[in-house]
């Protein structure tokens, strides 16, 4: 058995995420249950209805509660938001437990896949081949040596080729997805050949008829 360790480096939170925050409290106090609807459902709920009920985090890193009011969390992992969320909701409620979950993870996979579009992601460790099983894995002609994936980052736009084919993605920084990622996999040469092809039949038959016709007013003059 083989053994790869994969790399992977822990998201930290970004301004326009969108987190879903719960505090649970003792039932004697009335304050269970405060904080957002439930995450239960997390992956039957409409997108939308999540973007409506959890807390934007604004362009200075902020997210604002209640009653705990405004609370820095750019640049912490969700783990670490948790842990800075629940420290503050124990100044105000007795054995306050928080919970912290990411809703705003998605991702999107384009080209020769077999069912193209955008994927919300319930979990924080989803990695390039998932991605790919979502959007039902490639086509017959997808390239598997050469997949781009198109990442935000503060520099600009990274454009980084993932080759399926090589055991060392499993050690790349890369293998790991993140928010706002987009997937898109390139035709084999065999694919455009075929368009061309397919083309350029669309093309003479289009001629020929044309010709025909040409020739039947002709003979009708």
């Amino acid at each position: 058995m083989t053994v790869v360790e994969s790399k992977r480096t822990p998201y930290e939170l970004q301004p326009a995420d969108i987190l879903s925050v719960q505090i649970k409290s003792s039932a004697e106090n009335g304050m269970s249950g405060i904080f957002n609807v439930s995450t239960q459902n997390m992956m039957m709920a409409n997108p939308g209805t999540l973007f409506l009920d959890g807390y934007s985090i604004d362009a200075s890193g902020k997210i604002t509660l209640p009653i705990l009011g405004e609370l820095v969390v750019k640049g912490l992992t969700v783990e670490q938001a948790q842990q800075f969320i629940q420290s503050n909701a124990n100044k105000y409620f007795n054995n306050a437990i928080a919970i912290v979950k990411l809703i705003s993870f998605k991702v999107t996979v384009l080209g020769e896949v077999k069912n193209p579009g955008y994927y919300y992601v319930y979990n924080n460790q989803a990695t390039a081949l998932e991605a790919l099983g979502m959007a039902g894995d490639l086509t017959n002609f997808g390239n598997r040596r050469n997949i781009k994936l198109l990442r935000l980052s503060a520099a600009g736009t990274e454009v980084v080729l993932l080759d399926l084919t090589d055991s060392n993605l499993l050690k790349s920084e890369y293998f790991f997805l993140k928010p706002g990622d987009v997937l898109y996999v390139e035709p084999l040469k065999a694919r455009s050949k075929r368009l061309n092809l397919e083309l350029l039949s669309v093309l003479f038959a289009a001629a020929t008829t044309a010709i025909l016709i040409f020739s039947y007013v002709n003979t009708q003059k």
